[in-house]
């Protein structure tokens, strides 16, 4: 039945032999993945990928091969909903605590709970959300996606929200992985080159092999001269979004991140979370207990600096009109306050926006941090973005 999976990784030029095939298959076999479709993922890919760079490969050819999840109707998963009982038992064991196996079999039990989501499905005619009777998102249904429900059935969720559902009907998704991470920020360094100014301080320290001839000619012995190393005097100040809504960009801004620290010598990084408040931190594990006022950051870097902001943009507008609009502490003023001091301060300042650009419109926050900043002065993470904010950054 794997057939035509070996061929869709022969057809994507996976260097796949057939004796890794076998060992696959040997796998399947002896029950290594038998409920556990991520279990499965990476039981085929450990066979059969014997070098990271072809794994952008596998995960293509993976996708080809066991491609329509998204496409589910509900006529397929009421066929789905006849699942063998020892499955379903099997998957409980494996996934559920012993006090959440007691609420269903107080509920009645998974039979009652399979019985019910086939009616439901019957009866729906098209998408639902909110509630707590129908299949859909965002309610207290036992059916569907982004709701809450001590003993419920995810259906086409991306992962888990509450971590508590019976049965999980997913999408899967998988990110390209191949070797091309230092390639990306070797081309973000040749973006932030642009934003270079040459000087010469410190101690002599670099061999000035011009002026080393050049004196030896004059005067007839060997005469090393040295000169202080060349190096960007720009400094940069880089305020960086975390957690959230930044999770999916994490690999881009860690490219972003990596490009900036080589590229620059006189640079200060801060983390804050959705919008700029009284705080920011260094290190995230000691987000709360060691924070950095941005008052004092406001005084302590002079408008030398370059400011580059790094975040989505996206949250509740209210995080950056109202003070208290912080979904995480009380702030006495608004978002739109600290930005615009922060804007007054560093006139040179840039928003990079991991979003693409596209999308911008349908996000109220994202127009008003762009009102902020000016629309010149926030861009997307492309390499054709960061060229733009450089520009914008040299002006």
């Amino acid at each position: 039945m794997f057939l035509p999976f070996f061929d869709q990784l022969r057809r994507h030029k996976v260097p796949v032999s057939m004796r890794e095939f076998l060992a696959f298959l040997d796998g399947m076999s002896a029950g290594l993945a038998t409920y556990d479709v991520e279990a499965f993922y990476y039981l085929a890919r450990i066979s059969m990928v014997k070098d990271e760079r072809n794994i952008d490969k596998f995960d293509q050819a993976f996708s080809a091969a066991f491609k329509g999840l998204e496409n589910i109707s509900f006529d397929d998963v009421l066929e789905a909903v006849d699942i063998p009982q020892e499955w379903l038992e099997k998957m409980a064991e494996k996934h559920l605590s012993p006090e959440e196996m007691a609420e269903i079999e107080a509920m009645g039990g998974f039979d009652k709970l399979m019985e019910t989501l086939k009616q439901r499905l019957e009866e729906q005619k098209g998408r639902h959300q909110g509630g707590n009777k129908w299949v859909g998102t965002a309610g207290t249904s036992p059916f569907g996606a982004y709701g809450y429900n001590p003993e419920g059935v995810r259906i086409g969720q991306k992962e888990s929200r509450h971590q508590r559902a019976v049965k999980v009907w997913d999408k899967r998704e998988f990110r390209n992985l191949d070797d091309t991470v230092e390639l990306g920020t070797r081309n973000i360094k040749v973006a932030l080159k642009r934003l270079r100014r040459w000087a010469r301080d410190g101690a002599d320290e670099e061999l000035d092999l011009n002026g080393t001839i050049r004196s030896t000619a004059e005067h007839g012995y060997l005469d090393v001269k040295t000169r202080p190393e060349r190096r960007n005097a720009v400094k940069v100040l880089l305020f960086l979004d975390v957690g959230g809504s930044m999770d999916p960009h994490i690999r881009v801004v860690e490219e972003l991140f990596s490009a900036a620290k080589a590229e620059f010598k006189h640079l200060e990084h801060f983390y804050f979370h959705n919008c700029l408040y009284e705080g920011v931190w260094r290190d995230n594990r000691r987000r709360w207990d060691a924070q950095e006022s941005t008052m004092d950051i406001l005084h302590t870097y002079g408008p030398d600096y370059k400011c580059i902001f790094v975040g989505d943009a996206s949250m509740s507008p209210y995080e950056i009109a109202y003070p208290g609009g912080a979904n995480e502490h009380w702030n006495a003023e608004a978002g739109s306050v600290w930005l615009n001091r922060v804007r007054e301060q560093w006139k040179s300042s840039l928003w990079i926006n991991p979003v693409p650009e596209k999308y911008w419109q349908y996000t109220q926050s994202i127009t008003m941090i762009q009102e902020i900043f000016g629309p010149d002065a926030m861009v997307p993470m492309t390499l054709e973005g960061l060229s733009r904010g450089i520009k914008e950054l040299t002006r």
